[in-house]
């Protein structure tokens, strides 16, 4: 990868996270519900469906890809792209696999949350 690509990837992430902080503090403070972070997952995997449907039509090259898909909705939110994994297993009949994808994602995930947690709060 060029110094170009990576550039890309860091310039998109930095736009993303303040996207995301600027959506987040244009949504009412909810109790109970994480709404934030739920919303920002829904418009993040619209936003994947849309640019990866567009750059696969002009056939753009990986700059714009790093910086549109890794850079700036990874920085938005890491769930588009699990959303659009997802989708692409299904779209390529692997609902087995896109199935699985989403359990242990969802389970191991949590999971992993938690051990985190639980390892930082046993060190006193």
């Amino acid at each position: 990868m060029t110094w170009g690509y990576w550039l890309a990837v860091a310039f998109g992430g930095a736009v993303g996270a303040v996207g995301r902080a600027f959506v987040a503090s244009q949504l009412p403070a909810t109790t109970g519900f994480p709404l934030h972070t739920f919303m920002v997952n829904i418009l993040g995997s619209l936003a994947i469906g849309v640019v990866w449907a567009l750059l696969s039509r002009l056939e753009a090259n990986m700059t714009w890809s790093a910086f549109l898909m890794t850079g700036l909705l990874g920085g938005f939110t890491t769930f588009s792209s699990f959303s659009l994994e997802t989708l692409q297993l299904a779209q390529q009949g692997q609902w087995l696999t896109a199935g699985t994808y989403v359990i242990l994602s969802v389970l191991l995930c949590v999971a992993a949350a938690g051990l985190g947690v639980s390892l930082v709060r046993s060190m006193g």
